[in-house]
């Protein structure tokens, strides 16, 4: 296929008017054709328009119909085959085999929305009939479902150019609901966002869909981004990326005539605690276990293990021994932008340059550009308990172990951490009244509580949560991975004595669509 440098505004290809992007290869930093000329507030316009006028047609497509149109999604992009690949890997230096399993975590993804979206469980439809002869009073006929938002607008991030981009969870949960979506692709990646938008273009031509239902925007500054928030059609959004541009749009969002969701995963440093009786048992292993896991993919994964915390002494100076070697032995990545890689760098000179913190090991150096070293550092609970800037995120391949003096400052160190999208117990059964103890904390402060695992690689699947409190994402009662993201979008609507004519198919008295519903408190269908 090939790239034209095009916004895609509903069916149509538009050429851009603004500064060019172009994508830089990071393992070399040549500039990569085709530029993308950015749009303009006339071209943001214009997609909302197509999606304001597409809503109310899509919302209303039957259960099937939709779910039908999102594994045609799914299919177009796995038909583009190899080129989107091999493009994806020029524009991010991540390896075939990592994208290869992104894409079909994309697919997997969509498919998995499409189960969702015809077992219609989303829908919550509640029932309570009519009691005329109730006293005191009677009740009304009473009818519950839930409707989607509106239009919304997905920001690519620039980490998962397919599972967290143009057509990954934000979009197809969005889609699911009903609600047409307005992707603002990310500059990372600018040619593997125009491939996947034209599979999602196709595939809403192919399922005979109103245009609006998709539009693919870019722009290099704020222009773009900030005129989708702030369009009355724009009903909720979807970001993920870094702490200021997530509360920039957010505080966009918020000061909006009318607010709205605005859904952003932001900032995480994952903490393991390695409890004492597994620390004692295993100290070793785990200390080769947790560097593998803090390399992945250079480290830039939302879940990285950007920090470890246990009680001092020969057990952890055991793990502490065994993951310095392999830092030590650990090769340069490449990061997946210049951005990135000189943020990253950043990070490590202030961490390193804390005098509060010593370090532990780093990584071989890189002969390419923008290749990252491992790092390893510690700090002692008191210090890092006195300094804030120790829970800031290294957005890469570096952590921090905080040593404790006992299991009480352990739990010390566990309360004043932020929001967090995971933590991580290594326990073994001696462990059980510590981790019991830690565990309420735990829980008001991360979205996923992971026991003798690695937080790095996250499920897709009905019981996954990827979010958290406050700053790990902007709304702690939402994920952004699993099929419960579909309610991010949605809203319930209650009616009352409407005649069963003018009903949905899904709360008619005869309930055509054959969903379960709870009718007048009791699971039925």
């Amino acid at each position: 296929m090939t790239l034209e440098g095009k916004l895609l505004i509903g069916q149509q290809a538009v050429e851009g008017s603004r500064v060019a992007i172009r994508a830089i290869n990071p393992a070399t930093n040549e500039s990569l054709e085709p530029g993308y000329p950015g749009g303009t507030q006339a071209d943001v316009e214009r997609a909302c328009e197509l999606a304001w006028a597409a809503f109310d047609d899509y919302r209303h497509t039957s259960l099937e119909a939709r779910a039908a149109f999102l594994e045609a999604v799914a299919d177009e992009i796995e038909s583009i085959g190899d080129d989107l690949i091999e493009r994806a890997m020029v524009e991010t230096g991540l390896p075939q085999a990592r994208l290869l399993g992104e894409r079909g975590r994309t697919c997997g993804q969509l498919r998995l929305f499409a189960r969702t979206v015809r077992a219609g469980e989303w829908l919550d439809v509640r029932v309570d009939p009519a009691l005329p002869d109730r006293q005191p009073l009677p009740r009304a006929d009473l009818r519950q479902r839930h409707v989607a938002l509106g239009p919304v607008a997905v920001f690519g991030a620039s980490n998962f150019p397919l599972a967290f981009s143009v057509a990954g969870g934000d979009t197809a949960s969005a889609l699911a609901a009903g609600c047409p979506v307005i992707v603002k692709a990310h500059s990372a990646h600018p040619g593997t966002s125009e491939l996947v938008g034209r599979a999602l273009q196709a595939a809403v031509k192919k399922c005979g869909l109103p245009e609006g239902v998709f539009s693919l925007l870019f722009g290099s500054g704020r222009e773009v981004g900030q005129a989708l928030v702030k369009d009355s059609r724009i009903k909720a959004a979807g970001f993920t990326g870094s702490r200021s541009g997530g509360l920039a749009l957010w505080q966009i969002a918020q000061s909006r005539p009318e607010p709205i969701p605005f859904y952003a995963e932001m900032s995480s440093i994952n903490p393991v605690f390695l409890l004492p009786a597994a620390l004692n048992a295993r100290g070793q292993a785990l200390g080769e276990a947790f560097v593998g896991s803090l390399n992945m993919g250079a480290g830039q994964f939302c879940t990285n293990p950007g920090l470890v915390i246990a009680v001092k002494g020969a057990a952890l100076d055991a793990f502490m021994a065994a993951a310095a070697e392999e830092v030590e032995a650990s090769a340069a990545q490449t990061m997946l932008t210049p951005g990135i890689f000189e943020a990253y760098e950043d990070g490590v000179v202030t961490l390193a340059g804390n005098d509060r913190v010593r370090e532990v090991a780093r990584g071989r150096k890189g002969e390419g550009p923008n290749q990252c070293r491992t790092g390893l550092f510690a700090a002692s609970a008191q210090d890092f308990l006195a300094s804030e800037a120790l829970q800031a995120e290294v957005f890469g391949a570096t952590s921090l172990v905080v040593e404790c003096s006992g299991v009480a400052e352990l739990a010390k160190v566990a309360e004043c951490l932020e929001g967090q999208l995971t933590a991580t117990l290594q326990m073994d059964d001696a462990d059980l009244d510590a981790a019991r103890a830690l565990l309420p904390t735990l829980e008001r402060k991360a979205g996923r509580i992971l026991v003798n695992g690695w937080p790095t690689g996250v499920e897709v699947c009905d019981a996954m949560v990827h979010g958290g409190p406050f700053p790990a994402t902007s709304d702690t009662r939402t994920t952004s991975v699993g099929s419960a993201a579909i309610f991010r979008f949605l809203r319930p609507v209650c009616y009352q004595d409407m005649p069963d004519a003018l009903l949905p198919d899904v709360l008619k008295a005869h309930n055509p669509e054959g969903l379960e519903r709870l009718v007048d408190g009791r699971r039925e269908g």
